[in-house]
């Protein structure tokens, strides 16, 4: 039985609806990556299934006794006081007498007459075993109780809210883009944790890699519709594309059928003598198809100013040493970057990769060593806070800056123009910018940054909030751009396809360089990890483990390749029937998610919709141990 279920829901706030119509059902212990463009709805539907929204129309079903818990997008302004505190309030009422309790017994000086009537009341609402379990949580996510919340680093705080979200229990688990301002290594420990989790979990991201680990299933919000994707991302990427060439066929025979029809209805004396009732009725009705057909949103077309070149030395280092206070961040660190260099910096939150950029722009002074910029550069800059947008101008006037037109790609295009580029309506380039959600924030300094002429682009953390669509496109301006790139990110798949080498910040001030992108990083120095980067297991906890933690092997001692073993003729035959076999298996595979994507589908009871998920599962697996066993003969 799902735990739980949208049946035919409605929900909008104005304009065409989020959500219409939609039928979903989340069976235990699944991991469903909801996913779909910037404002399609995703944060909405995470509402309607915790129930802090109620929809328009249609019904969500909760299976008696189950709990939702919701970890929010962004840091609430409610959680405040010590972590304890803040774990202790996913208990409600009785979480706080809890918390009451605990400051009491820690206060310098106890009131015994306060602290008998809250024990009177934890006693009476049985109380202590959930007093134990905010312990136990804490200790599974290695918080410090004690701590103050309003101290700990984004990443902590991430981790206390998730701690919150989890010591209910909950069957379900939703997560709003969980990994927004994680360092890697906190994005890695998540990852290790949620896989371990049982319960079954709903969560949004922009992280590729960390939805590739993760999900079961996608499940995809576009234009008002929700469709089930069983399977993994390369899974969904494929038949999405089939989805959207048949998509496309449709609708270029329908428009075609309906045009022929409007050249028919009106071909005056001729038509009227033979004018079928019937046809005029289907004509109208096409009509009303055609002007209610959603098209899918356009994507961000990108293109950067330009400017002249920079001289070929960019930016040159030498013996930089830099603190704050006892604190070294950089220490004896050179380096020189050349003009079309693409540079990521990687590292923990807190390490010194913002003091770095700063340093290298000239921005800060080192203690000791010197910096020189090169000749001629133009320098744009993308701050991952946002803070170059005027909150008292609207997007035309934060793009603009008084102008009307603005030069892209070598044209003058007028900024309202520009701006429908980045997908914002004339209407919402001319609202305040407190009114734009963080995905067109995101978008809008995009807009702004590109809008500068530049040979020189930095870039702190600029993937935050984007959808994949924009992600991507982002990822090839980046690869074509003609100047030089320095890529503050965490974004492990953005690095690995934008950078074409890697400073990392080691801890304890040293920097190391390396070659390609974070995979290159990781295969170049498996066993040397800087402190801040080392996830031991103690630090994870028992049960998890790194996936890209590996071992120092000794080398073998060279020994002669064997040669290839001849396939015995039962192999063979298997080797030769194979592609078969996986072609029929996948067409089977099409027809079962075709079929999972009618509403229809959803309307059944629910023994009948577990046993298909079962059989597509069951058949998932004979595909991917067909395809393994033909890597293997092949080999």
């Amino acid at each position: 039985m799902p735990l739980i279920s949208l049946q035919s829901v409605d929900y909008g706030v104005g304009g065409p609806l989020l959500l219409d119509g939609v039928d979903l059902a989340i069976e235990p212990g699944e991991r469903i990556a909801l996913i779909g463009r910037n404002g399609a709805g995703k944060s909405t539907l995470l509402k309607l299934l915790a129930g802090e929204l109620r929809p328009d129309d249609g019904e969500v079903r909760v299976e008696g006794g189950r709990r939702v818990a919701r970890l929010e997008q962004e840091v609430p302004q409610d959680a405040a006081g010590s972590v304890f505190d803040v774990v202790a309030a996913g208990l409600g009422e009785l979480g706080a007498l809890l918390a009451d309790y605990h400051h009491l017994i820690h206060a310098d000086v106890v009131d015994t007459n306060a602290l008998a009537a809250v024990q009177a009341k934890i006693e009476a609402a049985q109380g202590w075993t959930l007093d134990r379990r905010v312990v136990e949580t804490l200790e599974r996510l290695q918080l410090d109780g004690d701590a103050d919340f309003a101290a700990l680093s984004g990443g902590m705080k991430r981790r206390g809210l998730l701690a919150r979200a989890l010591v209910s229990q909950p069957d379900l688990l939703l997560l709003d883009e969980p990994t927004n301002h994680l360092d890697i290594a906190a994005i890695d420990w998540l990852e290790g944790f949620l896989r371990q989790w049982s319960g079954a979990l709903v969560f949004v991201t922009h992280d590729r890699r960390f939805l590739r680990a993760l999900a079961t299933r996608i499940v995809e919000i576009d234009r008002g519709q929700v469709t089930s994707w069983p399977g993994d991302w390369d899974n969904y990427l494929r038949r999405k594309e089939e989805r959207a060439n048949a998509e496309a066929q449709e609708n270029a025979r329908f428009d075609k059928l309906l045009a022929q029809e409007e050249v028919w209805i009106r071909q005056g004396i001729k038509a009227r003598r033979t004018r079928d009732e019937g046809r005029v009725r289907r004509l109208k009705a096409m009509r009303v198809e055609r002007a209610e057909r959603r098209t899918q949103a356009g994507n961000v077309r990108m293109a950067t100013a330009q400017a002249g070149e920079s001289g070929k030395k960019v930016i040159e280092a030498k013996n930089v040493d830099f603190a704050h206070g006892e604190n070294v961040l950089v220490r004896d660190f050179s380096t020189t970057i050349l003009r079309g260099d693409r540079i990521g910096l990687v590292g923990p939150n807190g390490s010194g990769k913002t003091t770095l950029l700063k340093l290298l722009l000239g921005g800060l002074q080192p203690r000791s060593g010197e910096v020189r910029q090169g000749t001629q550069l133009q320098v744009a800059y993308f701050d991952q806070y946002r803070a170059t947008l005027r909150e008292d101008w609207n997007a035309i006037e934060n793009v603009a800056e008084g102008r009307e037109y603005v030069e892209v790609g070598g044209k003058s295009k007028h900024v309202i123009g520009y701006l429908q580029d980045f997908l914002f309506t004339p209407e919402r380039a001319r609202a305040p910018i407190t009114r734009l959600s963080g995905g067109e924030r995101n978008r809008l300094l995009l807009a702004k940054l590109f809008a500068q002429p530049s040979n020189l682009l930095v870039m702190d953390e600029p993937t935050n909030d984007l959808d994949v669509e924009t992600l991507e496109l982002l990822e090839e301006l980046l690869a074509d751009y003609p100047g030089t790139l320095l890529l503050v990110s965490h974004d492990r798949d953005f690095l690995d396809n934008v950078v074409t080498s890697t400073i990392v910040m080691e801890g304890e001030g040293r920097i190391g360089e390396y070659v390609g992108g974070y995979s290159d990083w990781l295969r170049q120095q498996p066993e040397i990890r800087g402190p801040a980067f080392r996830d031991d297991k103690q630090k994870l906890g028992p049960g998890f483990r790194r996936d890209d933690e590996q071992k120092p092997v000794a080398k073998p001692a060279a020994s002669p390749v064997p040669a290839k073993t001849k396939l015995s003729y039962k192999d063979a035959r298997e080797l030769e029937e194979l592609p078969a076999r996986i072609e029929s298996l996948e067409t089977e595979l099409a027809r079962m998610a075709a079929a999972m994507n009618e509403p229809a589908f959803y309307q059944r009871d629910a023994a009948a919709i577990g046993t298909d998920n079962a059989a597509l599962a069951a058949l998932q697996a004979e595909l991917d141990a067909a395809y393994a066993r033909w890597a293997e003969l092949e080999g």
